[in-house]
């Protein structure tokens, strides 16, 4: 058994989100796990600053910004890093959208936005990963799915809705792409403390009823992200495919709502 199947060296990986919260995380993780990391954003700042970040540290790295709505750009900046670096063995995609409202209060605009960030931008990367990976006969793509796609609270309608369509869509793409050595997983992160979530720190209620939810009492890091999915992309997953690991604290583990006396 090899020593190194969680080592990502000579390897090339790309992080949608590399700009903030898990998808910056998860880039600096890769690339001290040894992997060249392309760090891609809707926004070419913050994912240069990322990449600055990661070669000033020593590792390898190079951005560019990309809009995973447009199908038609994450292909081009997935075959610009095969003709640049010779291969692609493994994309992360983390980018989503909320926006919590109840059912009946939902506009067609709302609606629209979500499904095209979380379920039509996750669709074009998965497509355009396949389409460069399935020529090597080599490859893993990592999406983000969440909690929501199994538990629900008002107001997560349209989200919810995405992220299990996003487990669908990896359970697809791995049975598709399986036959050409190609991997499909998906994280279902809980509650992670990122810049996306941080309005949710103005109201000590209803962060703190969120940290109650698990059992460790605490949401996540962003940096507690990177082990798991690391994990997902490496050797030491070579036979996971279809699934998703949920990293929730244990929050659909556990009822929480009353300890029986005694106990």
């Amino acid at each position: 058994m090899s020593s190194n199947l969680f080592r990502l060296d000579h390897r090339v990986v790309a992080v949608i989100g590399a700009g903030s919260g898990i998808g910056e995380a998860v880039a600096r993780g890769a690339a001290v796990h040894g992997a060249h990391v392309a760090c891609l954003d809707v926004a070419a700042a913050p994912a240069a600053a990322t990449a600055d970040r990661i070669r000033t540290a020593g590792g390898g790295a190079d951005s560019a910004p990309v809009d995973i709505v447009d199908g038609a750009a994450v292909d081009a900046v997935f075959s610009d890093l095969i003709t640049r670096l010779g291969r692609l063995d493994a994309v992360v995609c983390t980018p989503a959208i909320n926006v919590r409202k109840k059912i009946l209060d939902y506009t067609d605009e709302e609606f629209d936005r979500v499904v095209r960030v979380n379920l039509k931008g996750t669709f074009n990367v998965v497509r355009a990963a396949g389409r460069v990976m399935l020529p090597l006969g080599a490859g893993s793509i990592v999406v983000f799915s969440s909690i929501r796609a199994q538990v629900v609270e008002p107001g997560q309608s349209v989200y919810a809705m995405t992220k299990a369509g996003v487990v669908q869509l990896v359970r697809t793409a791995a049975a598709e792409f399986g036959p050409a050595g190609v991997r499909v997983n998906a994280i279902g992160p809980g509650v992670v403390d990122t810049p996306l979530t941080a309005p949710i720190k103005t109201r000590p209620d209803w962060y703190d009823a969120y940290a109650n939810k698990t059992v460790f009492k605490r949401w996540a890091s962003a940096e507690e992200m990177v082990g798991p999915t690391l994990f997902l992309i490496s050797d030491a997953a070579s036979y996971v495919t279809g699934t998703i690991l949920f990293v929730d604290g244990g929050w659909l583990a556990a009822d929480g709502r009353f300890t029986p006396p005694g106990l």
